[in-house]
């Protein structure tokens, strides 16, 4: 699920209303809100997996932190690859087990 926070609308006049937001923005990324982080599980018996997140573009770098005990051993195999606007391809070895869940976090 990605947590949506509420962008800052530009305009040309400032009113006191916009500057709060900016700042309610501004003590967000200071606190780590950042709207950077989701969470993916990987397909069983297949070797890619889909990711997709409106974030992701051609030049996006994503990182994975595994949140189960499946997940931290698929870690070393998984590598991404087709990034494109919206989505990217998560090559990774081929196994039953269902709980291979990461957090993610995509920069750029």
């Amino acid at each position: 699920m990605i947590a949506q926070y509420r962008g800052v609308t530009r305009a040309l006049t400032v009113s006191l209303q916009t500057l709060q937001e900016i700042c309610d923005a501004v003590n967000g990324i200071l606190q780590g809100k950042q709207n950077i982080s989701g969470e993916v599980t990987l397909t069983a018996n297949a070797t890619t997996t889909t990711l997709k997140d409106v974030r992701i573009s051609g030049q996006s770098v994503i990182l994975f932190m595994p949140t189960t005990v499946n997940a931290a051993s698929a870690l070393s195999g998984l590598y991404v690859t087709a990034r494109t606007a919206g989505q990217a391809t998560l090559n990774h070895a081929s196994t039953a087990a269902t709980d291979k869940s990461f957090s993610y976090v995509v920069l750029g």
